[in-house]
């Protein structure tokens, strides 16, 4: 067995699966392990560990003496001490405050220090916006490409070919310079065989596409798979997942999006962009010391970032800051919100410049609409809610179902050929039906579009009647053969959505749901909406319909019902509220319809928290076992810390360093014969006084470094924690000085604190670990670990299922 439980590059194991964690993609050994993995003593000195962040010649802001490279930092799977990187970036800003009225440098390094947030905002902006132009023209183009090609130039998509073409607006989709693969190979478009040549092309193209998207995220960057918003949130709240955010997870994410799109699976680019803007974070990150060599400062970051990708995904700046403040960041300072604004905004304005679709717009799916809407209308609204929180519900736990079944079965060892089936049974089922066959940002257009006199879409197809047209409004009218078609197609269209969603998210390739719950409704919301049309048509003189809408007048917007549905079902998955909200109206621009949005979004989120009380990313996360500890919920149980501190009846004593009594080779022993991320300090084992906490990283680092470099530390040495060491033998060897190492104020609580006070603790401070004392003696230690353990075990499930501390 590999003792080293994870190396880059390295994803193979001969644990059982009790001992496995799955982070998209990854296997990572824990058997091992009972607080962190084991420090891995291959890693050149240390010097080199960090993802970067930590190198040979860096050093790390502690003025107590010149530390040591990687004394400080974290290794893989750990969580973070949000105290002390907070502590050490106020030691670290106010040493650079008292230097800058030294000499004009300092006060220079100092303004600069204090630019350099907003610096690296601007770079995430341009950096994320440009991407996403890049994202959303390759997907375009090579979604068109599964139908035909351009003669004029094979880079331009349907639409960009078409632009230069002398057609008529009827026949806009008709170029002479667009070929469809029937016209190219066979000379002519028309009759079966034509017809079965496109099927075959079609479904061929979509294999390529997810087959070459699979195949690189399984042999260059396992973390590119799924939309990675979970972990995103788990990394948010101070969990160490290295690689996740690195170099090649943004190249092959970025590469594999584009084909995942194409390939016609449900799924969107949306969440997944979240990923790619936080890993441009993450890695211009290193270009600034204050947030390479802080945890906690780059989380704040991370959380500009990830409203910068919401903002380029939607062309909802604001929705973007809301969404990170509501939905993924776990610490959000108002600091953070203005820099998160800046960000959003630099994102919006870089990809508005790029324009990828030609419109002038940031999204595919840009709508207006201009009238008005009845108060009796809340009902339809109210009732597309209900659906769309019944439908995430039902999505949530089928899902979840089924990449759990993926992860425990045979299944989870095929991710290519399930990428493969999922992806030809999606393809055979949508190309004969022009609803599916179509992109699915372009369906949510169609779906949003208030039909006009010149629209040419079965949706619009209308008895038109223009002796009663009044100025650019067309009356509510009686529907036409291709509206009862298309009603037809979009409830087939439905109903592949609604189930072949469930097996597509989750697959090894770039993933997201914010675009196919919208999908699903925005066709159950245009279905009612045209329903609610034609009954004000025909029964305009019922009395719900006298008083508002008159015979000849625009009373429904279809397109309005179509929005509030994406809404609801959006809502009813994610339960986002306030910021679905605001990304809805940001991509309509009328504030007329938030009453509507609000209503459906609200009643969505109560309908599915009825039925069970975690949204998708927080199913996902508890399913990967990741140690999240959820701010919204309310621990209620009346327990107290010294039911769930370690040790336990009958358990060993606690492992414990003295402070001036014990050798390295004592702590050595320690050290190999235990795995736990830290010792508690205390004056002696008969007094249990409590001097501080050590973190065994730290430990590891500094002996090994000092038996390179320092004269006369041998086994036998004595390691001293305090500021004056005891007077030894003059034949003794030298002492040891590890007080710097030493945190001096670990949190602790008393053996009966409640436990809902130990759980704020850690969720509002971040603890790694609390330490337990009574009457002034260490008792025990909480970890996160603990209380996640306890928290699954209070709510009766298993809780061995939280593997990481």
């Amino acid at each position: 067995m590999d003792p080293k439980g994870y190396r880059r590059g390295s994803f193979q194991s001969a644990t059982s699966d009790e001992d496995m964690l799955e982070v998209a993609g990854a296997s990572v050994d824990f058997s091992m392990a009972d607080d962190d993995p084991p420090l891995d003593r291959e890693m050149g000195g240390f010097s080199s560990y960090n993802g970067g962040g930590m190198n040979g010649t860096s050093t790390m802001m502690d003025f107590l003496e010149e530390p040591l490279p990687g004394v400080g930092t974290y290794e893989d799977f750990n969580t973070i001490d949000w105290v002390r990187e907070k502590s050490r970036d106020r030691d670290r800003h106010r040493e650079i405050t008292n230097r800058s009225k030294e000499s004009t440098w300092a006060l220079l390094h100092s303004v600069s220090d204090a630019f350099s947030g907003w610096l690296l905002m601007l770079l995430i902006g341009l950096l994320a916006g440009s991407l996403a132009g890049l994202i959303d023209i390759s997907a375009h183009w090579m979604t068109d490409l599964k139908e035909g090609v351009c003669l004029a130039g094979f880079w331009f998509n349907h639409e960009h070919c078409c632009w230069k073409s002398n057609t008529t607006f009827t026949d806009r989709d008709k170029c002479p310079e667009w070929k469809s693969w029937s016209q190219l190979i066979l000379g002519h478009g028309e009759g079966a065989f034509a017809y079965i040549l496109n099927y075959l092309m079609y479904v061929i193209w979509a294999l390529m596409f997810s087959l070459l998207a699979v195949l690189l995220v399984k042999g260059f960057a396992p973390y590119a798979c799924g939309s990675g918003i979970p972990e995103i949130k788990t990394i948010l709240s101070g969990f160490i997942i290295r690689g996740y955010l690195g170099k090649w997870t943004l190249v092959i994410k970025t590469i594999t999006l584009v084909l995942a799109v194409s390939s016609g699976l449900s799924l969107g680019k949306e969440g997944p962009l979240v990923h790619v803007a936080c890993c441009c974070g993450n890695i211009l990150c290193h270009l600034f010391t204050k947030y390479r060599k802080n945890e906690a400062k780059r989380r704040e970051v991370l959380s500009a970032a990830a409203a910068a990708g919401v903002s380029v995904a939607f062309g909802a700046p604001i929705g973007g800051v809301l969404f990170s403040l509501e939905e993924v960041s776990y610490y959000f300072p108002l600091k953070t919100l203005w820099r998160s604004f800046f960000a959003a905004l630099v994102a919006a304005f870089t990809l508005r410049s790029i324009n990828p679709f030609g419109n002038s717009r940031l999204v595919l799916f840009y709508v207006e609409f201009h009238m008005p809407w009845h108060l009796l209308e809340l009902v339809p609204f109210i009732l597309l809610g209900i659906f769309g929180g019944l439908w995430g519900a039902f999505f949530i736990r089928s899902n979840i179902a089924w990449c759990r079944r993926r992860k425990t079965t045979r299944l989870g060892r095929y991710p290519v050929l399930e990428v493969l089936v999922v992806t030809a049974i999606t393809a055979v089922l949508a190309f004969p039906n022009e609803y599916t066959r179509m992109s699915t940002s372009e369906l949510i257009s169609e779906l949003f579009n208030d039909c006009g006199i010149l629209d040419s879409s079965k949706l619009c197809e209308y008895v038109n009647d223009f002796n009663s047209t009044k100025g650019d409004d067309l009356p509510d009218r009686a529907a036409g053969p291709g509206v009862y078609t298309a009603m037809w197609q979009l409830a087939l269209a439905l109903i592949m959505k609604v189930f072949i969603t469930i097996f597509t998210f989750g697959m090894k390739v770039p993933s997201g749901l914010f675009i196919p719950s919208m999908a699903v409704g925005a066709i159950a919301g245009r279905l009612l909406g045209v329903a609610m049309e034609q009954l004000a048509f025909y029964h305009h003189d019922w009395a719900i319909f006298s008083g508002w809408c008159s015979q000849g007048a625009d009373c429904i917007t279809p397109g309005l019902y179509a929005m509030v549905g994406a809404a609801a079902c959006l809502g009813g998955v994610t339960r986002m509220t306030v910021s679905l909200v605001v990304i809805m109206f940001e991509l309509t621009g009328g504030l007329e319809y938030i009453v509507p949005l609000m209503a459906a979004a609200m009643t969505s989120k109560w309908v599915a928290d009825a039925v069970g009380r975690e949204g998708i990313y927080d199913a996902h996360i508890r399913l990967n076992g990741y140690p999240f500890l959820e701010a919204k919920e309310e621990f209620s149980h009346k327990t107290r810390a010294m039911d769930v501190m370690r040790p336990r009846k009958n358990d060993p004593p606690l492992t414990v360093i003295t402070q001036d009594t014990m050798t390295v080779e004592d702590v050595e022993a320690i050290v190999s014969s235990t795995t736990y991320s830290g010792y508690p300090v205390v004056v002696s084992r008969a007094s249990q006084r409590l001097v501080g906490f050590v973190l065994r990283r730290d430990l590891i680092i500094s002996i090994e470094n000092a038996r390179k470099k320092q004269d006369g530390i041998v086994s036998t040495s004595i390691i001293c924690f305090t500021d004056y060491c005891p007077p030894l033998p003059p034949s003794s060897p030298s002492v040891l000085k590890l007080r710097s190492i030493l945190d001096l104020s670990p949190f602790t609580v008393t053996d009966e604190t409640p436990m809902e006070i130990v759980v704020d603790i850690f969720r509002k401070l971040g603890l790694r670990q609390c330490l337990v004392t009574h009457n002034g003696k260490l008792l025990g230690i909480i970890t996160k670990k603990d209380v996640l353990k306890h928290i699954a075990q209070m709510a009766n499930q298993d809780p061995e299922s939280i593997l990481f501390n």
